[in-house]
């Protein structure tokens, strides 16, 4: 089974004079210690709402020139048993290059596999739409293996 899964990062941004700036540096600052090993995962500001009246937030808390920023981190995981194995994968992954970030999992969504049964016959029609198109294409793998 494959996983999306998305992990909030509460990522500090130190000598800011706004909430955008600390989004944009925190999200520069996060994709650095990402890249290159990880560069699959997606960077985006994350949703803060009021816990009284549910009204949304900025990302950023802004206090003293320094910022706290609310990130959310995406990425897929493949080939896990279930929905708690693919967490552990992601917050390790994520985890080992982002040191002293504190993570939590917000969503894990199992992602629908297609099934081989509709990659066979969609094969097979294409591989008989060509053959019919034109005699000068090279044979299918699969058939040069039958011959």
């Amino acid at each position: 089974m494959n996983c999306r899964v998305v992990v909030e990062a509460a990522v500090p941004v130190y000598d800011v004079a706004s909430a955008d700036e600390a989004v944009r540096i925190a999200i520069s600052k996060t994709g650095e210690m990402l890249n290159p090993d990880l560069n699959y995962v997606e960077i985006n500001m994350g949703d803060r709402h009021c816990p009284h009246c549910g009204e949304t937030l900025e990302p950023a808390f802004l206090a003293a020139d320094e910022s706290l920023v609310a990130l959310e981190l995406e990425m897929t995981v493949f080939n896990v048993e279930r929905d708690e194995h693919a967490a552990r994968i992601a917050r390790k992954e994520i985890g080992q290059r982002l040191e002293n970030i504190p993570l939590d999992v917000l969503e894990i969504e199992e992602i629908p596999e297609e099934s081989d049964e509709d990659t066979d016959t969609e094969a097979d029609d294409e591989s008989s739409q060509s053959a019919e198109d034109s005699e000068d294409v090279l044979p299918e793998f699969e058939e040069l293996i039958d011959e």
